[in-house]
């Protein structure tokens, strides 16, 4: 009886589902939406800008003609960091042209860094550019930079072995590089260069903030990741004016600073803290024990003994030293929260 109830049902179904015919009008409807849907990326360029409205259009046309050459899908990034000329206008009339860019607004000045972690956080494509909006960069180096990377590199770093700068920044760039090639160990020539190629990972694991934009090499060199760099074509600047101060200086040098603490000791702080703090401490307990000794018995008086005062000082300052150490170790163990930044505006 079973048999005979689910013959019927079976005999049914081909006439119950029908499969649809090439006229059918829902089938026609469903071909242009599937080829609407947006396609993986393989490339993404993250350029961040202040008061650029100058040059932002010659940059988009020749970053497409360098970008359309490459057969490769890929998406423009500009990141508006608060400018307060026509720049986002400028941006606004190319986005409604260009469905491969992007644009993100601050509300106001963060800096270069928190500009390109941003855009490392909205890009999307597996190899990630990054560029300035001055024209001083060739976007025509983006495709160099890239193979350097399938050579099997984390991150390309250019070198601009031909600088378009006034000596008032050269030369202070080239002691800056010396001093951070130095005390990094990493063998780069320029490592304030804005045209470099990421991996993704790569900048999923950077934590970019302040002013460390600068060092990002040394951070993804310390993080395990290969770095290494390439010559490019570095121009003259042809619209507006440099953004560089005096002030870049002792920023760059209290930054480097950080990088060597949080790369190399941020995990074990009282290893450097502690070390110092040891030695600064016996040095200071030997002068003390030294004077206390000749006090005692050669009845020295210690009164008109600088000597004394600084082996209490150094002391005193040995043991501060450990104390910071051990605070950084309590430190280290929480976590600390992520910066955020206020977008204003973001055309995707």
């Amino acid at each position: 009886m079973t048999d005979q109830q689910t013959a019927p049902v079976e005999q049914q179904r081909p006439v119950a589902v029908p499969s649809p015919k090439p006229h059918d009008p829902q089938r026609r409807q469903r071909g242009p939406q599937q080829q609407r849907q947006p396609q993986g990326i393989d490339l993404s360029v993250v350029i961040p800008l202040y008061n650029e409205e100058a040059s932002l259009r010659e940059l988009h046309q020749q970053l497409r003609q360098a970008l359309g050459r490459m057969n490769m899908r890929y998406e423009i990034l500009f990141i508006d960091d608060g400018s307060t000329d026509r720049s986002f206008n400028v941006l606004r009339d190319l986005k409604r042209n260009d469905r491969h860019m992007h644009v993100v607004r601050f509300r106001r000045n963060y800096g270069k860094s928190a500009a390109l972690a941003v855009g490392f956080d909205k890009a999307q494509g597996p190899i990630i550019i990054t560029m300035d909006a001055d024209l001083q960069d060739d976007p025509a180096e983006i495709p160099a930079l890239r193979r350097k990377l399938e050579e099997g590199y984390d991150l390309v770093s250019g070198w601009k072995r031909v600088r378009h700068d006034p000596l008032s920044k050269t030369i202070p760039s080239r002691f800056f590089n010396a001093v951070v090639r130095r005390l990094s160990g990493i063998p780069i020539h320029d490592f304030n260069c804005g045209l470099k190629a990421y991996r993704r990972d790569v900048v999923k694991h950077l934590r970019v903030y302040g002013e460390l934009h600068r060092f990002l090499p040394v951070l993804a060199h310390w993080e395990g990741f290969r770095v290494t760099e390439h010559p490019v074509q570095h121009r003259p600047r042809k619209y507006g004016k440099t953004k560089f101060g005096l002030t870049r200086f002792w920023k760059g040098f209290l930054d480097l600073l950080t990088v060597l603490f949080t790369t190399r000791y941020l995990r074990r702080p009282l290893h450097l803290f502690g070390f110092w703090g040891l030695v600064t401490a016996f040095v200071g307990s030997v002068i003390v024990v030294w004077l206390a000794f000749e006090k005692i018995f050669f009845g020295a008086s210690l009164s008109n003994r600088p000597l004394f005062l600084g082996g209490v000082l150094l002391l005193i300052v040995g043991i501060q030293f450990v104390s910071i150490g051990l605070i950084g170790e309590m430190i280290s163990r929480s976590q600390a929260a992520s910066d955020e930044y206020q977008i204003r505006d973001f055309l995707k």
